[in-house]
């Protein structure tokens, strides 16, 4: 009895020799590619939720922006005594509004249709009032040499305007102004209340983007410049990456299995 069970316990030392622990039947550099492998396949799995969590965002956004341009214009008192906070995108306005001379301002770095340009904007005077609203021109299209500015027709005279009113996302990268010397105005965002601090003028909170003016240039800026299916669409690449990054690591254990390592060392003894 005595014996069978030393035999027992010596087979058992003796086969577990020769497995060994699963990490230990798995070469170092195969492991290392595993643990790579599997913080890349968190990294998709995250990027899919984050892709539909946006989606989830812009149908919001969505609904938001419909209910907004269903309601009356506001009037101008409306929106600057608005708080800077609060979303404005969307909401319609009508003001009749002085246009300001030379006061040209060009937002810097924007793209339309695959040319690099700028985003024209001028100030208005609004009648009894001190604080200026921005108005968007619309795009042109940047000279070859950097040295020179584009040459914009301004506006010159008293109307009416109607349209809607938007708040361009800042960069969080590089948020600031950056304003440029003289006139036109050269500037890297959008940045309204730095630029009311550069023209020592106060400005509403929101931009007009007017659909009353006679001007031809182009208004490329959208409230939801991606939709909501195209967010989706992201989401499931994301998810069959992963999903193809999970065949490759069940292939790869399947090679590694422990009983293939079992048979090549009986079969090296």
């Amino acid at each position: 009895m005595m014996n069978t069970s030393s035999n027992t316990k010596a087979n058992l030392k003796a086969a577990s020799s020769v497995m060994g622990s699963p990490l230990t039947l798995i070469p170092v550099k195969q492991l290392l590619l595993i643990i790579v492998a599997l913080g890349l396949l968190l990294i998709l799995v995250k990027l899919g939720f984050w892709q539909l969590a946006r989606a989830d965002e812009k149908e919001r956004l969505h609904t938001e922006l419909l209910q907004r341009q269903s309601q009356s214009p506001i009037n101008y008192q409306q929106l600057i005594s608005t708080p800077e906070t609060k979303a404005l995108t969307g909401i319609r306005i009508e003001v009749e509004a002085v246009p300001i001379a030379n006061k040209l301002i060009l937002l810097d770095n924007q793209v339309y249709q695959g040319q690099v340009g700028y985003l024209a904007y001028q100030l208005l005077r609004v009648p009894n009032y001190d604080t200026r609203l921005l108005l968007e021109l619309g795009f042109i299209i940047a000279p070859k040499d950097r040295r020179l500015l584009p040459q914009v027709e301004l506006l010159q005279h008293k109307q009416n305007f109607s349209g809607r009113l938007y708040q361009k996302s800042i960069n969080p990268l590089s948020p600031n102004l950056l304003p440029e010397s003289g006139w036109p105005l050269r500037i890297q965002n959008l940045a309204l209340t730095e630029l009311a601090q550069h023209l020592d003028t106060p400005l509403a909170p929101a931009v007009l983007q007017a659909a009353n003016l006679e001007s031809t240039l182009p208004h490329p800026w959208r409230p939801i410049p991606m939709s909501a299916q195209k967010h989706r669409g992201y989401a499931l690449q994301w998810f069959s990456l992963a999903l193809a990054l999970v065949i490759l690591l069940g292939y790869g254990f399947w090679k590694c299995r422990p009983t293939t390592r079992l048979k090549h060392r009986e079969q090296q003894r």
